[in-house]
């Protein structure tokens, strides 16, 4: 074989293994998006407790600022954790938030709901009559910004869980909104966009939010005191 053939060999030979490696590569990529369709609405599951991180970065107004702050503070920054993923969800609220929580005395999650509050969303609280007076609760700087809050006026506890963003996203599971239950507690978190477990959640949130609609239970005379009761008692931390 001459010099001048073998080295057209060669190039076409080396031409194709170049389109063979593109097309793989293109397969390849194409698998990995219709993997992704077919496993559906959104599905993650977070564990806790999680480490403690600088989360300053996420409650920028500016969607185009992604990278951690500069902050001065001295907690790790850029960590990813069940934590970040929390807020990340919560925060994504673009319209509404329906919250149905136990305890909720986690000033950072009580602010990620107050910024929602600030940038237009509704937002809906229902909580547990008793721990909302607890020290720490945010419930009290919740309602002096004006969001809507009802607590279980029945005589068991409102021990729910959970939260609706958008109508479409649930965030359900054993974590109270508390410290202690976010660092130091064996806890379990999950967030889904399947319909068929939103809708649930949604249906049960309005049915409680109606019960315990103050004007069904006091049509005629100011609500008792505690329905508006800020924190005041001392309660175990959960």
């Amino acid at each position: 074989m001459s010099l001048r053939r073998t080295v057209k060999v060669v190039g076409l030979g080396a031409l194709a293994l170049t389109l063979s490696v593109e097309w793989l590569d293109w397969l390849r990529r194409r698998l990995r998006w219709w993997r992704r369709g077919r496993q559906g609405p959104l599905k993650e599951v977070l564990f806790f407790p999680t480490a403690i991180t600088c989360v300053e970065h996420l409650y920028t107004p500016d969607p185009r600022i992604n990278s951690p702050c500069p902050c001065p503070c001295p907690l790790p920054h850029g960590l990813e954790t069940s934590f970040t993923r929390l807020l990340r969800h919560l925060l994504s609220a673009a319209a509404s938030l329906d919250l149905c929580v136990f305890a909720f005395s986690s000033q950072e999650l009580g602010r990620a709901v107050l910024l929602l509050q600030g940038r237009g969303v509704a937002v809906r609280v229902l909580t547990d009559r008793d721990y909302m007076r607890i020290t720490g609760s945010q419930i009290g700087a919740l309602r002096s910004a004006g969001i809507c809050v009802r607590h279980e006026m029945g005589a068991v506890h409102m021990h729910h869980k959970f939260a609706v963003v958008d109508g479409r996203r649930l965030i359900t599971g054993s974590l109270n909104w508390t410290l202690t239950a976010i660092q130091s507690n064996k806890e379990n978190i999950l967030v889904t966009e399947e319909p068929d477990l939103v809708l649930p959640f949604i249906g049960e949130f309005q049915q409680l939010w109606d019960a315990n609609d103050p004007a069904r239970h006091y049509p005629r005379a100011t609500p008792p005191s505690d329905t508006l009761a800020l924190p005041r008692e001392t309660a175990p931390s959960v």
